[in-house]
């Protein structure tokens, strides 16, 4: 059965759009109303996208493709600008060559390892995965990456380690979002997971997506996918990872932990505090509120015959 509504939905289970601008309106008023567009501008440095071989993988979904055009130009990422449009406006200025990553912490073999080492040694899948923001859009992207529990079997967790800690580039020159005075979030952009979560398997680290490298915009060179969560747990342009025994600190968790709580886990029962999580809108299909196509928001985002288990005695009403 499809899960598009060809019916009015209730209006309650709506987003009104003046609630969903707040967010923004919230964001702007933390770095003291200024805008990204505000900041000093940078000049643009070329992307390398190349093709990126990956093979075929069980993990998809039925639901229609979001185009490739809506998935690198509609994004959140706000180290270059709190606008949807600003990430592929403004990122062409990051270099993301060369690129390493210290992953270390409560691990056997702590090491640096550099993204061509990535790219060569892990084993590359697409795998065409819902994404549901927080902000009540939705897309489904065919991502290219690799099990997350490949790079812990590298380093060998230690067994007082319980979670994984993620952490963003900070390089203000290159990412305009942090730079000047006034800022919309504290740098870096860190996030975690459970140690079990990470060990997920449909938990990846991502490094393509339409069968090419990621782009700037989208979280280039390497970020977290966790699909079951909302978007913000998708931490991009990944510099650190750190294995700990501590529940790790998150962004959005410490700017707003009334609206953004650490698991984050995609629950249409439980509404964010200024709007309802029950429906989402499909960026670029067609005849929805917003320019989206209107439809029901999935437990878990609609893997929880997968992942329900790990969350086994834990009150659901209370992930947001």
């Amino acid at each position: 059965m499809s899960r598009y509504r060809p019916t009015p939905i209730a209006e309650s289970a709506i987003t009104p759009k003046s609630l969903y601008l707040k967010r923004r309106e919230f964001i702007a008023a933390a770095a003291g109303g200024v805008s990204a567009a505000a900041l000093p501008s940078i000049a643009s440095a070329a992307q390398l996208i190349q093709p990126l071989a990956a093979k075929p993988s069980a993990y998809k979904v039925d639901d229609k493709l979001t185009s490739k055009e809506d998935v690198t130009s509609y994004n959140n990422f706000y180290e270059f600008g709190t606008g949807k449009e600003d990430p592929a406006r403004n990122s062409g200025s990051l270099n993301t060559r060369p690129w390493t990553i210290e992953v270390g912490g409560m691990v056997a073999k702590p090491q640096v390892i550099d993204i061509e080492t990535i790219l060569k040694e892990f084993p590359m899948e697409e795998r065409v995965y819902r994404m549901r923001c927080v902000e009540a859009w939705s897309m489904v992207i065919p991502w290219i990456g690799f099990p997350i529990s490949a790079l812990l079997d590298r380093v060998e967790p230690l067994g007082s380690a319980k979670y994984v800690a993620f952490e963003t580039l900070v390089r203000p020159e290159e990412m305009q979002g942090q730079a000047g005075i006034f800022q919309a979030l504290e740098w870096p952009y860190v996030e975690g997971l459970r140690l079990d979560e990470a060990r997920h398997p449909l938990a990846i680290l991502a490094t393509g997506l339409y069968g090419e490298t990621l782009p700037n915009q989208n979280g280039a060179p390497i970020r977290l996918v966790v699909p079951w969560k909302y978007g913000f747990k998708g931490i991009k342009s990944i510099v650190k990872i750190t294995l700990t025994d501590k529940e790790p600190p998150s962004t959005w968790n410490k700017l707003q932990p009334s609206e953004y709580g650490f698991y984050a886990n995609v629950n249409p029962a439980v509404d964010h505090p200024r709007w309802s999580q029950a429906t989402e809108r499909r960026i670029g299909e067609a005849d929805g509120l917003f320019g989206g196509a209107r439809i029901d928001t999935l437990p878990f985002n609609g893997y929880a015959d997968e992942v329900a288990n790990l969350y086994a005695g834990m009150d659901l009403t209370k992930f947001y």
